[in-house]
C-alpha cells in the first residue's frame, strides 16, 4: 500500500435520485484503522465560458435552492448518461443561452468537490457565438446577460459570483485579456 489509498470494504446505497446517488462506505484506512464516508456520485457535468463579439462574458442568473438565493453563473449542467462532454457542452450552451457556436475547445477539467462528490466538470471555452432561441427545461427559470470581464471580477469581489466554475471562467477571460 502506498500510505495514502484507502480501500472500500462496504457500500450502501441511500439514496437514488434525479441528479445524484448518495452512498455510505466503510473503508480501511492506511494505518489499518476503518473509517466511513459519505459519497455523492455525479454523472459529471460541463460549463461554457462563452464570450460575445464585444468580448463580453455570457452569465445567466438564477435562483439555486441549495443556497436559496439568485446567483450568477456561467452556462452549465450536467451530462446524460454516457453523453460526450462535447456535445453536452453546446447543448448546454444553447439551451440556457439561446446561442451556438462556430468552435468550441475544451480548457480544463477537474473535480468540483472532490471531498465527497466524483463529479468531474468539464469546463469549455468559446467566442464564435450564433444568435439563435433558448430551449430552457421545464422546471429551469433563468436570465441571460452579458458583463465585460471588469464588470464580472467585480461580481466576484462583491460575491455576486461565489461558484467555483464561474470564480473560474473569471480568471480564464483574465489571463486571456493578460496574453493579448
Amino acid at each position: 500500500m502506498d500510505g495514502l489509498t484507502e480501500k472500500q470494504i462496504e457500500s450502501k446505497e441511500i439514496f437514488n435520485g434525479k441528479i445524484v446517488h448518495l452512498f455510505l462506505d466503510k473503508v480501511i484506512l492506511p494505518d489499518g484503522r476503518s473509517a466511513t464516508r459519505e459519497v455523492v456520485k455525479h454523472p459529471g457535468a460541463v460549463a461554457i465560458i462563452a464570450a460575445d463579439e464585444e468580448g463580453k462574458l455570457l452569465l445567466v442568473r438564477q435562483f439555486r435552492y441549495p443556497m436559496s438565493k439568485i446567483i450568477y453563473e456561467i452556462p452549465a449542467g450536467k451530462l446524460e448518461p454516457d453523453e460526450d462532454p462535447d456535445i453536452a457542452a453546446r447543448r448546454e450552451l444553447e439551451e440556457e443561452t439561446g446561442h451556438q457556436c462556430k468552435k468550441m475547445k475544451k480548457v480544463s477539467t477537474f473535480y468540483s468537490s472532490p471531498g465527497f462528490s466524483d463529479e468531474l466538470m468539464h469546463v469549455y471555452f468559446t467566442d464564435s457565438l450564433i444568435p439563435g432561441r433558448q430551449h430552457l427545461d421545464e422546471d429551469e427559470f433563468l436570465e441571460v446577460y452579458a458583463v465585460t470581464l471588469e464588470e464580472a471580477a467585480r461580481m466576484v469581489e462583491d460575491h455576486q459570483i461565489a461558484d467555483a466554475k464561474t470564480v473560474y471562467a473569471v480568471q480564464y477571460m483574465q489571463l486571456r485579456a493578460l496574453q493579448k
